[in-house]
């Protein structure tokens, strides 16, 4: 029967107040949606008891039982009645809402769990007796003596058992489980001088299923170890340390290189006060301080902490308190933009160090041959039987490489040495090292003091001309040469419109246009960087960029976006024989230039080995 067949027309219902039970479900409703918020609640309530040490024991997802304990300041034995109530805290006073420094101040969340779940609470203040409280089905129970050393301890039981009609929503214990922990991991990276343990006791077992001590030191160490406890070692590897700080905010943490990409974006932390956040604005600014250095559909990775007064910040705009709201946005975005360029840029040529992994796992060994025994080994006699048969008859010469070079498919372009005493340093000893070969007219063979590098050099000049382009643009426009004969390039309609549309912004770049009748363009300048280009081509490639980017994109995007095409006219192309010197010029410029461990698309420029890497290839160690 429909919930509306009761109303009796022409009669309106009566306004009246829902019971307690109702109220505290529905803020239930609110605030627990998943055994994860329940145990992310009841952890912040251990931070803010200023606890050192706090471990989490779930079972079956959390939905059988949930139970945290931590060696924080306590609760009073007078004080459980009204700790378990609503509204109700000691962390505010309620005379300002926007001074909020410690994490939950609600005083919701152990009401609304109390009322869908068995919950008890045994606590110890320090000089006072241990007690305990339970609550059932939101009916709260007496207070009674319990034995407690110190802290506190709450065990949640059955959750929604008083609406069963939430269980159907859960997810799976195993989904409900990594749910938890990810809860615990966040706020364990929130918080790197506490010890956090997350404990799985399902089925009577007892399974520790992430463990994170206390971490030591200033804060960037100990951040380092938290995050290399919770994200992992590769991560710390390949991450900048950020740092700065703009009108009252401070930004710390680490941002993964460009190269150290994801297919997802779910390695991106942001920390506000402390507190956990996913807000829209904080990532909408790591997209665009990466935005030129990444390929379309990779992300980057980072773990950021804000720092501020609490009156700049508003915590209270979400439920669970997963969004803020900056009483300046505009700053904090570009306190996270410009820390974050300026940390990429002083990073030069680095690239991530999984580039040579994904290198080496890519070079397979062949299939072993069959196992050689001792016994299938000829003796030393047929050894030295075998050496006298092939040694070169007296007076010929021991055939060297320039009599088998006809036995070889690869071709290697030697390498002049530089002239003695024309570099302090030897080039072996600079970060790319010195120049040995071009393979295949695309590829830079380097040789370092430990390796060997291999370089796109087509990929690393586009890199080198796009920075030299955006360093002019920021200076006073980019430097135009004018052609002696204007190039009149047909285009098609929509495209001329968007060249048109743009030309102004075009002409701040060093290219500029005219309608020309029809549908042509004249074109009268380009600029000086790239050299003589094909004017058709570099156009397209410009209406391309204009396009992908859209109306809606900023000023700077859109210049970006343009640069980085016209770039890749202006750079080495593949299949181009490269002299010697040129080589080494190359690898230079690339060690003096930001961000050139990337090209403009954001794929590696360069794949460094250690020696160590090459003799595990060839079974050397």
């Amino acid at each position: 029967m429909n919930d509306a067949s009761h109303k009796i027309p022409g009669v309106r219902p009566a306004i009246r107040p829902l019971d307690e039970a109702a109220v505290n479900r529905i803020a239930a409703g609110e605030v627990i949606e998943r055994p994860a918020a329940a145990v992310k609640e009841l952890v912040e309530n251990a931070l803010d008891a200023d606890a050192r040490r706090i471990e989490v024991a779930q079972a079956e997802g959390g939905k059988t039982l949930i139970r945290v304990t931590d060696d924080g300041h306590g609760i009073p034995a007078e004080d459980l009645p009204q700790a378990v109530a609503r509204h109700a805290t000691s962390k505010i006073d309620g005379s300002d809402l926007l001074n909020i420094a410690s994490y939950g101040f609600r005083g919701e969340a152990l009401a609304s769990i109390g009322a869908v779940a068995r919950l008890s609470i045994a606590s110890r203040a320090a000089g006072a007796e241990a007690a305990e409280i339970a609550v059932e089905g939101g009916r709260v129970g007496q207070v009674r003596p319990a034995a407690l050393r110190r802290g506190t301890v709450v065990e949640l039981r059955d959750l929604f058992h008083a609406t069963p009609a939430r269980l159907k929503f859960l997810r799976s214990d195993r989904a409900e489980a990594q749910a938890i922990g990810d809860v615990v991991r966040r706020l364990a990276m929130a918080e790197p001088f506490v010890s956090l343990t997350l404990t799985d006791v399902s089925g009577g077992g007892e399974k520790v299923s992430f463990r994170a001590d206390a971490e030591t030191g200033d804060l960037f160490d100990a951040l380092a170890g938290r995050l290399t406890r919770v994200l992992g070692a590769e991560f710390v590897r390949n991450a900048l340390r950020v740092e700065a700080e703009r009108e009252g905010l401070r930004l710390t943490g680490y941002a993964g290189l460009p190269t150290y990409s994801r297919g997802a974006a779910v390695a991106q932390h942001f920390f506000v006060n402390g507190r956990p956040v996913k807000d829209r604005m904080l990532l909408g600014a790591l997209r665009a301080a990466y935005m030129d250095v990444l390929p379309a559909g990779r992300h980057p990775a980072a773990a950021l902490y804000i720092d501020c007064p609490a009156e700049l910040v508003d915590v209270n705009v979400h439920p669970a308190k997963s969004e803020v709201r900056f009483r300046d946005p505009g700053t904090a975005r570009g306190l996270v933009v410009s820390a974050l360029r300026h940390a990429l840029a002083e990073a030069g040529h680095r690239a991530a160090t999984t580039v040579a992994g994904a290198a080496l796992g890519a070079a397979r060994p062949g299939a072993p041959g069959a196992p050689r025994y001792q016994m299938d080994r000829p003796s030393a006699a047929a050894r030295a039987a075998s050496y006298q048969a092939q040694a070169p008859a007296p007076g010929d010469a021991e055939p060297g490489f320039a009599e088998t070079a006809g036995a070889w498919s690869a071709r290697v372009e030697p390498v002049e040495e530089a002239p003695h005493g024309a570099e302090e340093t030897p080039a072996e000893a600079l970060p790319l090292g010195a120049a040995r070969a071009q393979l295949h007219e695309t590829y830079i063979l380097a040789q370092t003091e430990d390796g060997l590098v291999i370089v796109d050099a087509h990929a690393a000049h586009e890199r080198l001309v796009y920075e030299r382009l955006k360093a002019q643009l920021a200076e006073n426009g980019v430097a135009a040469q004018a052609l002696l004969i204007p190039e009149v390039v047909e285009m098609p309609e929509p495209a001329r419109g968007r060249l048109l549309d743009a030309a102004e912004d075009l002409a701040r770049l060093g290219l500029v246009i005219e309608p020309f009748g029809g549908e042509a363009l004249a074109v009268r300048e380009t600029p000086a960087l790239l050299g003589e280009v094909g004017a058709r081509g570099l156009l397209a490639d410009v209406a391309d960029a204009l396009e992908e980017t859209g109306t809606a994109a900023g000023l700077e995007a859109r210049l970006m976006a343009v640069l980085s095409r016209m770039a890749c006219h202006g750079s080495v192309r593949a299949g181009r024989r490269m002299r010697a010197e040129e080589m080494n010029a190359l690898l230079r410029e690339m060690e003096a230039t930001p961000l050139s461990g990337q090209c403009n698309h954001g794929r590696p420029t360069y794949v460094e080995l250690k020696l160590a890497d090459v003799e595990r290839l060839f079974g050397r160690r």
